[in-house]
């Protein structure tokens, strides 16, 4: 059997994909007299516009579209007119909503006029591999370019079978696309390492896949859905990806001068929080949160064999939250291996000093710890299980290990109110010199999230977000099955706070790159230099307990805790004198205060800081 894997825009265009590595090796593995290939449709698609248009879309605009405005639909639509046979179609809608919001749409608007050629060529170059099965893996804004060429494949060779999985289609996404989208064959709901196989064996051997869970299925004229399982994919049976034909594709691209090509690796899946406290607003383990990891062992072996193979040192993990034991059994390798790698991980906000220096040794560069509040409150609204103070010493020890951080800051809670945000907003002046969020963002209501699977929480109401009308042409009830997003009434705070917060959130944003508050020993005593943006250069020198105090207000502490612990360090200050002292050093911005815990802000490193975007 011939097996043709493709992604489509837009996924990024500076990594594999880690689906098609994934389901090279599963069909490998379990049919090795398959020949199984891949079609890069992002490589391609970057390909078409750059060649087509003379230069004047680019790389960059790729990103714009595919990944900036992942939240307006805009690449799902870009592909729209493809799949509806009307190159004009949501056009007037889209520009409605774009004028409500503020969206610009230049690019968007000059790439479709060549989406209909993209997709007549892609269909070309894959039927001419004679392919008897083509796998769409499908996540975020790939559904209507992959529905759009899934059609195109059928209506040439009608035999073809069209196969789609991946993220979009868990749970009753995967039945709604599948009985609205008459082209579409089959619909793999949730992993694929036990369903593809399965599947491929009943299409060998003419049979009726009902025995494939979760799979999605035609019966005649009807639209079978198989019952999902809740058993998960052991880590032992989670392939090691194979990444050559993606590597072939990128060498021979144009593209390639224009990106800094990184790796992907799989470490675990699922969540381990989540399984306990499953964030409030968070929707993206769908149906498979329980939490599996592969041998710290096994991973680095992974690693190290991708990186021996591609020649490239950025590797970028895709774990929604990092297993605990890497801090034991895989980044001490990873420390202690010789390679100069520069790893992305996404992880849990309280993780300790120690945890953050052995990130940094290991050659971890950019992590992603899901901060999203600093307000003890809020993070309480969203079952975080940290606090606003812990959160700001992982700010702070990011800048001590030279570590970038990405975080939003979240908004828009049932049940917050203006008191919850006043305190945070008065003090990040004082936090200018540590990372800001990209941004400060009123929370959507996402498929999954217990926001949504609850209304009780305090999202009673609900629709499909706005911009899948300019994105399919079906009725709602259709589109509530589909779609991932969806508008409900607002929640929490708004008005003159919410202003308050966007804008002291861009004020943090503008003068970061230009702050310093850093520690200097000094002998017995303790200097401060405090260069932040907004406030007149000062440097500020402490000895005996008041830099005693700032140290230890480095791990967060109430002023009580803080004066027993002085007390045993043989400082004998008077409570009264402590609490003045206290008060001062916050006056001073040199500590955050979290309801009674106070925060040392001043930091022990200086790392390098590029612009915005460079890099």
């Amino acid at each position: 059997m011939r097996v043709h894997l493709v992604t489509m825009p837009w996924h990024p265009l500076d990594l594999p994909s880690l689906q098609l590595g994934l389901l090279q090796e599963i069909v490998r593995r379990a049919r090795p007299g398959d020949e199984v290939s891949e079609f890069h449709g992002s490589l391609r698609w970057a390909e078409f516009l750059l060649e087509r248009s003379g230069g004047r879309l680019r790389p960059g605009d790729y990103v714009a579209v595919g990944s900036d405005a992942i939240f307006h639909g805009l690449g799902d639509w870009v592909f729209s007119g493809v799949l509806y046979d009307d190159p004009g179609w949501g056009e007037a809608r889209l520009k409605e909503y774009a004028a409500e919001r503020d969206v610009p749409l230049d690019t968007a608007l000059a790439m479709r006029p060549y989406a209909a050629g993209f997709v007549d060529a892609c269909a070309t170059e894959i039927l001419a591999a004679g392919p008897d099965v083509v796998g769409f893996t499908t996540t975020f804004m790939q559904n209507v370019p992959s529905l759009a060429l899934a059609r195109e494949l059928k209506r040439r060779r009608p035999e073809v079978t069209v196969v789609l999985g991946g993220s979009n289609c868990d749970g009753p996404m995967g039945h709604a696309l599948h009985r609205n989208h008459p082209f579409v064959d089959h619909v793999v709901r949730g992993e694929a390492e036990y369903a593809l196989p399965a599947l491929l064996r009943h299409l060998d051997a003419r049979t009726a896949p009902a025995d494939v869970p979760g799979l999605c299925w035609w019966d005649g004229t009807v639209s079978r859905a198989n019952t999902e399982t809740r058993r998960t994919v052991a880590p032992a049976d989670i392939p090691s990806p194979d990444y050559d034909q993606w590597q072939a594709a990128l060498d021979a691209s144009p593209v390639q001068e224009h990106i800094h090509p990184k790796l992907v690796v799989e470490g675990a899946r699922g969540c381990w929080w989540g399984e306990k406290h499953h964030c409030t607003f968070c929707g993206l383990n769908g149906t498979a949160m329980a939490f599996r990891a592969k041998p710290g062992k096994r991973l680095w072996t992974e690693v190290d064999r991708l990186v021996r193979r591609h020649r490239l040192l950025d590797v970028v993990t895709v774990d929604n939250i990092i297993d605990m034991a890497y801090f034991r059994d895989f980044l001490p390798r990873v420390s202690e291996s010789g390679w100069d790698l520069r790893l992305h991980y996404e992880v849990k906000s309280n993780l300790t000093p120690d945890q953050l220096a052995l990130l940094g040794a290991s050659g971890t560069v950019h992590i992603q710890p899901g901060i999203e509040s600093l307000g003890s409150r809020v993070l309480d609204l969203m079952d975080k299980g940290v606090t606003g103070a812990r959160n700001v010493r992982t700010l702070r020890e990011c800048e001590n290990h030279a570590l970038t951080c990405s975080w939003n800051l979240l908004y828009g809670f049932p049940g917050e109110t203006a008191d919850d945000y006043a305190p945070v907003i008065d003090q990040l002046p004082a936090l200018v010199h540590l990372q800001p969020p990209s941004g400060a963002h009123r929370i959507q209501l996402e498929r999954f999230s217990p926001h949504f699977t609850d209304p009780g929480l305090g999202f009673g109401e609900r629709r499909p977000a706005a911009m899948y009308q300019h994105v399919y042409d079906l009725p709602e009830d259709e589109l509530t099955d589909l779609v991932y997003l969806f508008d409900t009434e607002p929640a929490g705070i708004g008005g003159p706070v919410e202003r308050r917060l966007t804008e002291a959130v861009a004020a943090w944003r503008s003068g970061h790159a230009d702050s310093r508050l850093l520690f200097e020993e000094d002998g017995a005593g303790l200097l401060v230099h405090d260069r932040r943006y907004g406030r007149p250069p000062a440097t500020h020198r402490f000895t005996g307990w008041r830099a005693a105090t700032l140290r230890r207000l480095e791990d967060g502490r109430t002023v009580p805790a803080l004066h027993r612990l002085l007390t045993t360090d043989g400082h004998a200050v008077p409570a009264r004198a402590l609490e003045a002292w206290v008060d001062h050093a916050f006056s001073l911005g040199l500590l955050f205060r979290d309801g009674a815990t106070y925060v040392s802000l001043p930091t022990w490193g200086e790392p390098v800081r590029l612009p915005e975007g460079a890099g």
